[in-house]
């Protein structure tokens, strides 16, 4: 019998999920305010009605941050289990109120992770857990992107810390590139919780927004590997994010929008298998794991939660940014932002360590 899928949030990237749950089951309605053109399923303008009408097996919700706990709650409490988008929660106390959620109702919630699920990323994880790469020296993490005004004014929440008094957290490091830092965290066998010891934010933006564009993040794991994220959405252009692996016999590169790997020996680029195709196999034999739990996602909302409690992201100084375009094309460009970016990568080190321009007052 095959899998009744309901999708929540079905524009942007809410429309590859329509697509999959096409491919892996029985798409049988869609819930969203805006109802989608030449669509043949019943559309609901909300998930509590779409889940009064309707009898579904799993819920996809890719929705506004803020939405994720209320909806997964609905959908949970509904008998379903549900592939919830990155980031799951905003805040830690969101995420044990939703893990308290997932035990009581038994179900299964698989988190929108897509990095986790390719063959690169967990070909990269065994080859350190043996230590393929020799003694392990650090991780580090790039993102090198370009967002435009249309980006940031697409919707209300967009670029914001907390809207009307609930934490959405959208920024650089923990929405576009949080598969960076949920990457560099999977490599090291550090997703859960208690596998963090500490997280040091350093936060920039040279956009009008609440939340950072431009930020360097040092995690240290309960292991002792220090993982440094560092990114932007002030590139001069747009470039592949990438994961790094520093260990003592060498390094190894991984490209997770590509699920390119590259080693001392070579490059290789893998598959990537589905995360609703899992979620839809566990739901069938629970012996076969979920290749991001939520309890998994544990580390990296240990990492949403020291951005959301740290200061406000300092303004980049009008002097260290350039602008282009107009109107929904105009974006900031952070001078050589990339060579600061690289630095920050290689030395594990924080722009205010490396003394990057915009860090001084």
């Amino acid at each position: 019998m095959s899998t009744r899928i309901a999708v929540a949030g079905v524009h942007g990237h809410g429309a590859t999920h329509v697509r999959d749950a096409r491919q892996y089951g029985d798409l049988v309605a869609i819930a969203d305010p805006r109802p989608p053109a030449d669509i043949d399923v019943p559309v609901y303008p909300s998930l509590d009605e779409l889940l009064a009408a309707t009898e579904v097996d799993v819920v996809v919700i890719c929705t506004p941050i803020q939405t994720h706990v209320p909806l997964a709650e609905m959908a949970l409490r509904a008998g379903a289990d549900i592939l919830l988008e990155k980031p799951p929660t905003a805040s830690m106390a969101e995420f044990e109120y939703l893990s308290k959620v997932i035990e009581e109702t038994g179900r299964a919630c698989q988190v929108g992770f897509q990095a986790q699920a390719s063959a690169a990323t967990l070909q990269l994880a065994r080859l350190v857990a043996d230590g393929g790469l020799g003694e392990l020296r650090g991780i580090s993490a790039t993102g090198k992107w370009l967002r435009k005004a249309g980006y940031f004014d697409r919707a209300p929440w967009a670029g914001r810390r907390t809207l009307n008094g609930v934490a959405v957290v959208d920024g650089a490091v923990t929405n576009p590139l949080a598969h960076s830092a949920a990457a560099a965290l999977l490599l090291d066998g550090s997703t859960g919780v208690d596998d963090i010891r500490s997280v040091e934010t350093d936060l920039f933006r040279a956009n009008d927004i609440e939340s950072d564009d431009t930020s360097t993040v040092r995690i240290t794991t309960t292991r002792g590997t220090s993982i440094l994220i560092a990114v932007t959405l002030c590139a001069a252009e747009q470039s592949e994010p990438a994961v790094i692996v520093h260990g003592s016999e060498g390094r190894a590169v991984l490209n997770y929008t590509t699920d390119t790997l590259e080693l001392p020996g070579g490059t290789q680029t893998l598959g990537r298998a589905s995360l609703l195709e899992n979620l839809i196999q566990h739901r069938a034999d629970s012996a076969v794991p979920l290749y991001c739990s939520f309890a998994a996602s544990g580390g990296f909302t240990r990492v949403v939660e020291a951005i959301r409690l740290a200061d406000e992201p300092a303004v980049i100084p009008d002097a260290c940014v350039q602008w282009e375009g107009d109107g929904a094309e105009r974006h900031a460009i952070v001078h050589d932002v990339e060579s600061w970016i690289d630095r920050a990568a290689d030395e594990l080190a924080l722009f205010s360590e490396i003394s990057a321009p915009w860090t001084k007052a």
